[in-house]
């Protein structure tokens, strides 16, 4: 079984890449998938409220709408989220490795954590792989989506720069123009991740 990393900043693309990979036949796990699943839990709701207080909270669930905005704009509760979180996250992903490896031998395991860089885990997997926009596309296709321009700033500026995380990466998927190409891209890794020892 092989386990490649995934990151990139936010905007550069990350979930369309995850997807070309499902179809071409590598299994995805999504760190923040497996957060959204998390918000779901009793003891994690409990912690949450401790620490955010109930204005984060929409009917008895955690709102990550309004979590969102809470620690996009406060660097301490931002920190004290992440402490909560990642390792939580870590255990899951570890767990659901043990289940493939034991399913597929020969699988192909892509997963994907925004923040692998920042917080190391990415000496954990064989090789990474970050998916790249410059920073004006990040700008604008998070606009695309609704956000303003300072909220959009915010996010990028919460991660690491992205031509920093260059630095870190065994392969590189260029996100800056057609879908077409990008599949081509992620085509071509996939096949040099088959081909890799």
């Amino acid at each position: 079984m092989k386990v490649i990393g995934l990151t990139g900043g936010i905007g550069t693309g990350k979930s369309t890449v995850e997807s070309i990979f499902q179809e071409l036949g590598a299994y995805v796990i999504d760190a923040d998938k497996v957060v959204h699943l998390l918000y779901t839990e009793e003891d994690v709701k409990e912690k949450i409220r401790q620490l955010f207080g109930e204005e984060v909270f929409s009917e008895k669930e955690v709102d990550r709408k309004k979590i969102s905005k809470v620690v996009f704009s406060d660097t301490e509760k931002r920190r004290a989220l992440e402490q909560l979180m990642h390792p939580k996250v870590e255990r899951r992903i570890k767990d659901w490795l043990e289940d493939l490896k034991e399913k597929d031998k020969d699988a192909i395991v892509i997963v994907s954590v925004p923040l692998m860089i920042e917080t190391g885990s990415y000496k954990r997997y064989e090789k990474v792989v970050l998916v790249y926009a410059p920073r004006e596309k990040q700008i604008e296709r998070l606009l695309k989506k609704g956000y303003t321009l300072e909220e959009a700033i915010n996010r990028i500026e919460a991660q690491m720069d992205i031509e920093e995380k260059l630095k870190f990466a065994d392969y590189v998927i260029m996100n800056t123009s057609t879908i077409q190409n990008l599949r081509k891209e992620v085509e071509k890794v996939f096949n040099d991740i088959k081909k890799d020892p």
